[in-house]
């Protein structure tokens, strides 16, 4: 049996299909020739050639394809309730817009649960920071005032450290005493004694 040859038009047709990447402008083109090379597009492809295409509505071709992108990016749920509300308002909108629409939609839904977890973390932040800051003073009203003696041993927020039972809560202290923020209101706290007892 012998093997078809392929016309000139089919082997123009694969020609464009195997560098469709390269398509641009194809106002000239014959619609029944897009219909066969265009569905090989991908979406930015398909985008790059309608925007490159000048003098020329393609959406009599790439409608249809825009359908299949919307189907493939948001499901056949989304799709069912774009045509009941089309036909519920008899409106009827091209499918390349309802893509862009919905994209766009998504985008802002994702930025304002980015926005909330922003604010929902700093909140956070601020908690901790106030339940820090609380901590120190309540650490400091039940640390005993320093002598003049113990000012040279370096005695004050951490001296009673000792008398805390509790492993974990020692642990927290220390950790707490540690850190920069406590260490210099320690300091200004010692600077100020020092310059009572004169």
């Amino acid at each position: 049996m012998r093997c078809k040859v392929p016309s000139l038009v089919d082997l123009c047709v694969q020609t464009a299909v195997d560098n469709v990447r390269y398509l641009g402008d194809v106002g000239e083109t014959d619609t029944h020739l897009l219909e066969r090379i265009l569905p090989h597009c991908s979406l930015e492809q398909l985008t790059h050639v309608e925007n490159s295409t000048e003098g020329r509505d393609l959406s009599q071709v790439t409608d249809r394809l825009w359908k299949r992108f919307y189907q493939i990016e948001f499901g056949d749920k989304s799709i069912n309730q774009v045509v009941e509300r089309m036909k519920k308002v008899k409106v009827t909108f091209k499918w390349k817009q309802l893509y862009e629409a919905k994209t766009e939609e998504m985008e802002e839904t994702q930025q304002r649960s980015f926005e909330r977890i922003k604010e929902l973390y700093q909140n956070e932040n601020a908690s901790m920071c106030f339940t820090s800051v609380s901590l120190f003073f309540n650490l400091y009203s039940q640390t005993a005032k320093p002598t003049s003696s113990s000012l040279h041993k370096g005695s004050g927020l951490g001296s009673n450290f000792g008398n805390t039972k509790s492993p974990l809560m020692k642990k927290a202290k220390i950790e707490f005493v540690n850190s920069r923020e406590v260490k210099n209101l320690a300091a200004m706290k010692n600077k100020s004694v020092q310059r009572n007892h004169r």
